[in-house]
């Protein structure tokens, strides 16, 4: 299963030797790397973010580069590193799970890092490569997850500007989701306070700092993005699909659509033409 690990879980592995005196230099790559040192110590050193880096790379040394990063690693005897892949998707995967804002996750360059979770996560998923062993794809899976948990740990924040108090990416997120799988239906304030879990009063004001309109008026504009969606599909009468996008009737969304995109229905469908 190691073969694809990356496709399947997000994470691949290989112990790699590294040759004495040799300067290894190793592209960018699309997802983040993690080297780990095996072994005995060797006095090591590396060019990568614009800094050079000297120093005695020991057992359990954890260095990081993240996506996009390019480095060359010297080093002055035989040695063996445990080399990590990991997907971006799976950090943001993770980060959204622990109901952190992917977006301001910054996985910056670290050098001998020590971190005995991570070395243990990297042994443990290592030993796919063992062709005897039983590949386990849940076991193998939860330690991708525990793996980029680690790594949100250690990663840096994005500075945010002093703000005003908005919904949380999770909240935003809940309402976003529960907002598209009921618009056909007649919401209101109180379900969706109920969904984020605040009062009506506060939902008002955070809805608002969030979105940057009213709650109302967000919903008008993802039925008015439902129902020309369905209009290019050209598969449903207008009637059908004013109740389909959670207009009350057909002249509704007409009105609707006027005056948010400046068209009406039947003009969409002249343009499809």
């Amino acid at each position: 299963m190691h073969d694809n690990w990356l496709e399947t879980i997000g994470v691949g592995v290989e112990s790699r030797s590294i040759t004495a005196g040799l300067t290894h230099y190793v592209p960018a790559s699309i997802n983040h790397r993690l080297g780990i040192h095996v072994g005995a110590p060797v006095n090591a050193s590396c060019h990568c973010d614009g800094k050079h880096h000297s120093r005695v790379q020991s057992d359990g040394d954890i260095d990081i580069v993240p996506a996009g990063l390019d480095g060359d690693w010297k080093d002055d005897a035989d040695c063996t590193i445990l080399r990590l892949w990991v997907s971006p998707a799976l950090v943001r995967r993770a980060a959204e799970d622990l109901d952190i804002d992917p977006d301001r996750v910054v996985v910056n360059p670290q050098f001998q890092r020590r971190d005995a979770r991570i070395e243990h996560i990297a042994h443990a998923l290592a030993t796919g490569l063992n062709p005897d062993m039983p590949s386990d794809r849940l076991y193998f899976e939860s330690l991708a997850k525990a793996l980029a948990v680690q790594i949100i740990q250690g990663a840096a924040s994005k500075p945010e500007a002093p703000a005003r108090q908005t919904l949380s990416f999770g909240q935003k997120r809940r309402l976003t989701d529960f907002i598209e799988a009921n618009l056909d239906q007649d919401l209101s304030l109180d379900e969706m306070a109920q969904v984020a879990a605040i009062s009506v009063s506060h939902l008002k004001v955070l809805f608002r700092r969030t979105f940057g309109m009213p709650a109302h008026q967000y919903v008008i504009h993802r039925r008015v993005e439902r129902a020309r969606a369905l209009l290019h599909q050209g598969k449903m009468p207008l009637s059908q699909i004013a109740l389909e996008a959670g207009f009350s009737h057909q002249s509704h969304m007409a009105q609707s659509m006027k005056r948010i995109l400046g068209v009406t229905p039947a003009a969409l469908i002249r343009m499809q033409r």
